[in-house]
């Protein structure tokens, strides 16, 4: 397992898909999971339960809702993975366990701020920078001119990237008000 590097959180998605060769869409999270040595199981769990990280006998496992829609599974894999490499010291001697975490603390606010939720956060940001990498995003974006009040486009690009439109808004959103002079 590789030890968490330097960088922004952006920096550091986007060094782990460069490591795996990774330079389309949809991202392959479970190949990505592989390539860090963790394993990824389904299971029925409760609707609020998304998923969980922990390492048995050094080995990462990354327990995913089997319930729920294959867009959240992918999202639950790809903040599992967050954890594992950006938070392995809290999740190394008990199980990290993800209630229905919102796509809201996507957002960068007062809310991402508190240190109480720093850990889904960082996962959350992550994650979101994993499965759609700023540099194909931009891409798309800037041969596209899409409206981001326009629900059917949305629709169409986050079944590109197998996210939920909600997470592409705030994807979006997020990258749009950290470069104010992009226009959409």
């Amino acid at each position: 397992m590789p030890k968490p590097q330097s960088g922004s959180l952006e920096e550091q998605a986007q060094r782990l898909l460069d490591d795996v060769g990774i330079t389309t869409i949809p991202v392959p999270v479970e190949k990505i999971a592989r390539h860090l040595g963790a394993q990824v199981r389904y299971s029925p769990l409760d609707d609020e339960l998304s998923g969980m990280a922990f390492v048995k006998d050094g080995v990462p496992i990354i327990g995913v809702n089997a319930l729920h829609h294959s867009n959240r599974q992918r999202f639950t894999v790809a903040h599992e993975i967050a954890h594992l490499l950006l938070h392995r010291e809290h999740i190394t001697t008990t199980v990290h366990v993800d209630k229905g975490f919102s796509v809201s603390v996507l957002k960068r606010d007062a809310t991402s701020a508190a240190g109480t939720e720093r850990l889904e956060i960082e996962a959350n940001q992550f994650a979101a920078a994993l499965l759609m990498p700023r540099a194909i995003l931009d891409e798309i974006l800037a041969s596209t001119q899409i409206d981001i009040d326009d629900e059917a486009a949305l629709e169409a690009f986050a079944r590109k990237f197998k996210v939920s439109k909600a997470t592409l808004e705030f994807r979006i959103r997020n990258l749009s008000t950290e470069q104010p002079s992009r226009k959409r």
